[in-house]
């Protein structure tokens, strides 16, 4: 199965850039792993906030395909531990999809049709990060499952 990370919009800041993809270098290690990264909308400062949520979502879902597992990360999902997730991963692997795509939308969440096409939603948190530290943090928490499932010793109870 490959993980897929799917975000709307570039990383400007390098430092996060750089760490995201340190952690997106140690997941391919483990499993084929994927960073995709959708264009900027052009012209977003003069679109409403509703229309650059709807061009936003037209471009993840056009990105996916009939069998993907799409996971979105809002604040109103499910909230897991690292173990949990690690058996998140391990069970869609088991169940056989071919692609578990997670997506990290733009500044202003998601379009109700990106809402109607996902298979489920994850949380990080209850807090608001921004997009770039989203992208950093779930890197993270993508190789911290790797290792839980090999019973390696990065993560520790």
């Amino acid at each position: 199965m490959k993980i897929i990370l799917l975000a709307v919009g570039k990383t400007a800041t390098p430092y996060i850039s750089q760490a995201v993809e340190d952690y997106a270098k140690r997941i391919s290690r483990y499993q084929p792993f994927e960073i995709v990264v959708t264009p900027d909308i052009k012209g977003s400062k003069t679109l409403s906030a509703e229309e650059q949520k709807a061009r936003e979502g037209r471009l993840i879902i056009d990105f996916l395909k009939p069998g993907d597992y799409a996971i979105l990360l809002d604040e109103r999902g499910r909230q897991l531990t690292s173990r949990e997730f690690a058996g998140e991963i391990e069970r869609r692997g088991l169940q056989g999809y071919k692609r578990l795509v997670f997506i990290i939308g733009g500044p202003y969440g998601f379009s109700p049709e990106v809402y109607s096409t996902v298979t489920s939603m994850l949380s990080l948190s209850r807090m608001t990060f921004t997009h770039e530290m989203v992208r950093l943090f779930f890197a993270e928490q993508i190789y911290r499952a790797m290792t839980i499932m090999r019973g390696e010793p990065y993560h520790h109870d």
